[in-house]
């Protein structure tokens, strides 16, 4: 979404951002399920149901640490391991699937360091309406089953010599459906290529670039829900809610 939205931080003070496309999703799904769905043997740190994920907050990511499959916390808004300071991570919670090759902050993240972002919907703001009647939508999969965006994470040292790790949703062009809102979408990955994805020894850029084919439209649904999602400290199941049933 390309719109000015206020957000809470995890230090609790008003940020004012223009956040881009994917910049809210959801993981309402129970620990179990999560873990089991993702093939891990738990998650390392605290887990509760999310209905409102925002960036600059820390979420569960699947990827290869350290030679193991492991489900760790991160945070969204990748910070390049070459940055000066943290808040670079605000312009870097989405990668363009166009320039992930290219741009310095991806490049390597890309060939070495690519990660699974468990979601089972995620929020859209309607590009196409007039200013200021921009309704948000969820996009899910019919099934409504767990799936994973396509990721990219780093990590990075501040001066205390803390370690923080952090990732990018990679975006492409919009499906058939998508396209009736907003120009831009999350990459979805098929769970057969869930897997290849993440191995660290794949280093292929064309075979990378072939995993990162947009999810079949014809397995999402998209509806509208009310506009309180765009306020990053509200999160209840009430958000995923159509607004026709209310």
């Amino acid at each position: 979404m390309e719109c000015e939205i206020i957000y809470l931080t995890e230090i609790h003070y008003k940020v004012y951002v223009t956040i881009t496309m994917c910049g809210r999703y959801t993981l309402t799904v129970k620990e179990e399920a999560l873990v089991k769905r993702f093939k891990v043997k738990d998650y390392q740190g605290k887990y509760t149901p999310r209905y409102n994920i925002a960036p600059t907050q820390y979420n569960p990511v699947v990827s290869i640490i350290q030679n193991e499959r492991a489900m760790v916390p991160m945070k969204w808004g990748l910070i390049p391991h070459w940055a000066k300071e943290e808040a670079i991570g605000y312009k870097m919670i989405n990668a363009r699937i166009e320039t992930i090759a290219e741009k310095p902050s991806f490049k390597r993240p890309l060939l070495s360091q690519r990660c699974l972002v468990p979601a089972d919907g995620y929020y859209e703001w309607s590009k196409l309406s007039k200013p200021g009647k921009r309704p948000p939508f969820r996009v899910v999969l019919k099934s409504r089953e767990i799936f994973a965006f396509a990721g990219l994470w780093d990590s990075w040292e501040n001066e205390e010599g803390d370690v923080v790790l952090s990732y990018t949703i990679i975006t492409t062009e919009a499906d058939e459906l998508v396209r009736k809102i907003h120009p831009r979408m999350p990459v979805i990955l098929r769970p057969e290529n869930e897997d290849t994805w993440i191995d660290p020894t794949l280093k292929d850029l064309k075979m990378l670039m072939k995993i990162l084919t947009p999810y079949p439209a014809k397995y999402t649904e998209m509806y509208e829900v009310s506009s309180i999602v765009g306020r990053a400290n509200i999160d209840k199941d009430e958000l995923i809610q159509p607004v026709a049933t209310r």
